[in-house]
């Protein structure tokens, strides 16, 4: 895994989001450049889908879910809806599985005034869930708790 890197991300909040709301449905887009390593984080009400490489298919979308009563981060990921073959699908997996801490490093440190009204989130659950055609790429998998990605 790449080390996170905070002055390679950039923050944008799309109104009405800010850093201190809303908390249900607050949505993350993160994408990022490959020739410059670059970090890109947008936070709203919605998804920032103008952000979204439709070719390349390889953002993180992330939300605050509340469920009975507790929060939860989910996100995803999209490994494959068909387009890939079998080999390549497993390839996509296993990138997404290895940078998903940095992604997560991203989204927890570039919203970190959001934690600090909130804190009580930073130990909420994190579970991503791999989207694709193929069983066994099409998984949820825990990811600890936003705590563990905050850079002190």
């Amino acid at each position: 895994m790449s080390d996170f890197n905070p002055e390679k991300l950039s923050v944008t909040y799309l109104p009405p989001a800010s850093i201190f709301n809303p908390i249900d449905n607050r949505k993350y887009t993160l994408t990022h450049s490959d020739a410059t390593g670059d970090l890109f984080l947008s936070v709203g009400c919605h998804y920032d889908l103008k952000k979204i490489n439709a070719q390349m298919r390889d953002e993180v979308l992330g939300e605050w879910r509340r469920e009975q009563g507790q929060y939860t981060l989910c996100g995803k990921v999209y490994v494959s809806g068909g387009e890939f073959d079998a080999k390549l699908s497993e390839v996509r997996f296993m990138i997404f599985k290895k940078e998903l801490p940095l992604a997560l490093a991203a989204i927890v440190n570039g919203d970190q005034g959001f934690f600090t009204y909130f804190p009580w989130l930073l130990d909420a659950p994190i579970y991503m869930f791999f989207e694709s055609v193929f069983d066994e790429f099409n998984q949820v998998i825990y990811f600890g708790t936003p705590r563990q990605y905050l850079i002190k």
